[in-house]
């Protein structure tokens, strides 16, 4: 059975206390929060490695001085936009 195969039928969580609820509730929610991270960050890799490791190979085994320069600043980039939208976000949610 694979992790994608795991079911919870309903009637077994209402067999759970109140306490026991709101911590599934949770785990369930920081799983969800962790697989965004994980697909964020996959798309993330992939975004770079395409715009930076241009010939697809590895002549030596490792990166060039500016594949790894382009893969640092790619990456920085990505965090600045990131950090920029959720500071923007933040400040819309104090507005409402």
């Amino acid at each position: 059975m694979s992790s994608t195969d795991f079911t919870i039928d309903q009637s077994d969580i209402e067999k759970l206390n109140d306490k026991d609820k709101t911590e599934l509730r949770q785990f369930f929610a920081n799983e969800e929060h962790r697989s965004r991270i994980q697909s964020q960050t996959h798309e993330l890799t992939g975004i770079c490695w395409k715009k930076c490791v241009t010939s697809g190979t590895f002549r030596s085994g490792a990166l060039d001085k500016s594949e790894q320069s382009c893969l640092a600043n790619c990456v920085d980039r990505f965090m600045d936009a990131n950090l920029a939208t959720m500071k923007h976000l933040a400040s819309m949610r104090q507005q409402q």
